[in-house]
């Protein structure tokens, strides 16, 4: 039974992340009229954002299991550094487009997005990483 409830958060959970990249997309085309491809890469920064955070936190905390509200710390550092990046990308990128033609933007935005991801393997690396435990399992 443990196993069901572990699917049906793991699913829960996943399909979560989905709705929130779908959303986004949605948000983004309804207000701007244009597909922001880098919104993926986005997330991607914030991923790794929260990784080094709870690295940062865990060996601050001398333990590599904390407690709930370091982990709502980690969550509110790698949320605070996706804002600081979509607002640096608005204002670099797209906002001196604004009153350009679509294909312009749309070009810019594949730009932008390619330039996340191969900045991102630069500065991360390609090997995958494994996040590290923020609560203590209550088994």
């Amino acid at each position: 039974m443990t196993e069901l409830v572990q699917q049906i958060f793991n699913g829960l959970s996943l399909g979560s992340i989905y709705a929130l990249i779908a959303l986004g997309y949605t948000m983004i085309y309804g207000i701007l009229r244009f597909i922001n491809f880098a919104h993926g890469d986005v997330f991607m920064i914030g991923a790794f954002a929260g990784y080094y955070l709870g690295i940062l936190f865990s060996f601050s905390s001398g333990s590599i299991t904390s407690t709930l509200p370091l982990a709502v710390l980690i969550m509110i550092g790698a949320m605070a550094v996706c804002g600081l990046l979509g607002f640096t990308i608005e204002k670099l990128a797209y906002k001196p487009l604004r009153k350009s033609p679509k294909l312009t933007i749309l070009i810019t935005a594949i730009g932008v997005s390619l330039f996340l991801e191969y900045s991102g393997q630069l500065v991360f690396g390609a090997d995958p990483k494994s996040f590290p435990s923020l609560l203590e399992n209550k088994r």
